[in-house]
């Protein structure tokens, strides 16, 4: 072999080493990229995830609010009723005694 082949193969050779360093750096470029992408969607559906479960534990609580508040309204309805019913018993009687006198 001449030292001209092999000088040629010796370029071959390094011209076919930086072909692979490149191709074995831009893959660990991509596998890097590829990590922060997933990692971003990561953290954006855990942010939704957080919203949406925020939004059904106000859902549930305002749910047994309502239940809560329609208990205590029934309650109340029923006390004032016979609050209500009370208070015209009271307001057929007369003030007075139909015998009584009058302080003049």
């Amino acid at each position: 072999m001449s030292t001209q082949e092999l000088g040629n193969r010796q370029k071959l050779k390094r011209a076919i080493w930086c072909i692979v360093g490149i191709i074995l750096i831009l893959q660990i470029y991509f596998v890097r990229e590829l990590l922060a992408a997933e990692l971003l969607f990561g953290i954006g559906f855990a942010v939704l995830f957080f919203i949406g479960a925020i939004a059904y534990a106000i859902g549930r609580i305002g749910g047994r609010g309502m239940t809560w508040a329609e208990s205590r309204t029934r309650v109340l309805a029923v006390s004032t009723r016979r609050g209500l019913s009370a208070l015209a018993e009271i307001s057929r009687k007369p003030f007075r005694h139909p015998r009584s006198e009058s302080a003049q």
